[in-house]
């Protein structure tokens, strides 16, 4: 695949609308994104039906833009790559779809992209390291669906580590945020709050510090702080308290990110890097514990920048990128898959 040749990518998994025109070495051409906070947060939280709505009114407008500030037609381009799960059915229904008209109507290859493995190849993008991550490499996918540790051996190879026994990390953020009487999203909202606070002066609990593996659960980490605002009647708890609450639940957070990090790396002795991604990942002071925890490796801590760690076009094109390379397409009757481990991926 020739540097020059570009991808379309199309982004619809959840609640953010995207496209993106990415060259194969990595230069972003044109990117677009549309997010959907306002239609959601009456409901305090994601509405599926209205998702599903909002990628079919908006993804046309969006790709025909970031084509128009590329400064290419289809007939430039060397194929679509659109995410087909995992996600929300609907949204994958709507992207996928597009995306397969577009390649029916301009005679394009098509590539059905594993969001996962998208985040997972953000890393190998020229520009966040010199000449791209190298193989492997120990992914922290902290997202508000996933929580994994995963050893990032190669394009379509990939090994779960550890996960999650309960609540995902972004989920365990949005349910503190929500006791607290923070608005959604709840994770910017409550690293706010967090930065008011004093997180040594109400000590909450650090699931599986110290255990042995790298899974994470975050439901009794939740239930401390769902107690802690028990003890106040509703709507009473003083400004203070909400401000140490949220503090305390992100050092414990950050703590136990760190903590698995570590153990994850005993697992993985050949890596390269470890690679943190997902929305999560724009979180400072998780970030900061896990730096902290690459450099006592000797290893570099890699993190997308914040426009990247959600979710994105960009990280779809480039993944599309990475298969098409390889000769990867895959057929116009591939289906979507609300669900589609990374271990269940093919190269």
């Amino acid at each position: 695949m020739d540097d020059t040749a570009a991808v379309l990518g199309l982004e619809s998994s959840c609640d953010e609308t995207a496209a993106a025109v990415l060259r194969a070495d990595g230069t972003i051409l044109a990117e677009a994104v549309l997010s959907q906070l306002e239609e959601h947060a009456a409901f305090g939280g994601v509405v599926p039906e209205i998702a599903a709505r909002a990628h079919l009114d908006h993804l046309p407008r969006l790709a025909a833009r970031v084509m128009a500030e590329a400064g290419l037609g289809f007939a430039d381009l060397a194929g679509i790559a659109a995410t087909s799960g995992p996600g929300l059915i609907g949204g994958l229904i709507v992207g996928a779809s597009f995306g397969k008209g577009l390649a029916i109507a301009h005679g394009l290859p098509f590539v059905a992209v594993n969001h996962l493995e998208a985040h997972a190849l953000t890393a190998t993008l020229p520009g966040l390291v010199e000449g791209g991550a190298r193989f492997p490499y120990l992914l922290l996918l902290l997202s508000g669906g996933h929580c994994q540790c995963v050893a990032v051996e190669g394009v379509g190879h990939f090994r779960r580590l550890g996960t999650t026994l309960d609540d995902a990390v972004g989920e365990a953020f949005d349910k503190a945020a929500k006791l607290l009487g923070l608005p959604w999203p709840g994770g910017p909202a409550l690293e706010r709050l967090a930065a008011t606070g004093d997180a040594a002066r109400i000590r909450l609990p650090r699931p599986l510090l110290g255990r042995a593996g790298c899974d994470f659960s975050f439901s009794g980490l939740k239930t401390a702080v769902a107690h802690a605002v028990a003890r106040h009647p509703p709507g009473a708890l003083p400004e203070a308290d909400r401000a140490d609450l949220a503090a305390g639940f992100q050092a414990s957070v950050a703590a136990v990110m760190a903590d698995r990090a570590r153990h994850a790396l005993d697992m993985l002795p050949a890596a390269t890097a470890l690679v943190v991604a997902g929305g999560v990942a724009a979180n400072g002071a998780v970030r900061t514990a896990l730096a902290g925890a690459a450099r006592e490796r000797g290893l570099p801590m890699v993190a997308p920048p914040i426009r990247l760690c959600t979710d994105n076009a960009v990280m779809v094109a480039w993944a599309g990128i990475e298969r098409l390379r390889r000769g990867l397409t895959d057929p116009l009757g591939h289906a979507p898959r609300p669900r589609w481990p990374l271990d269940q991926l093919t190269a």
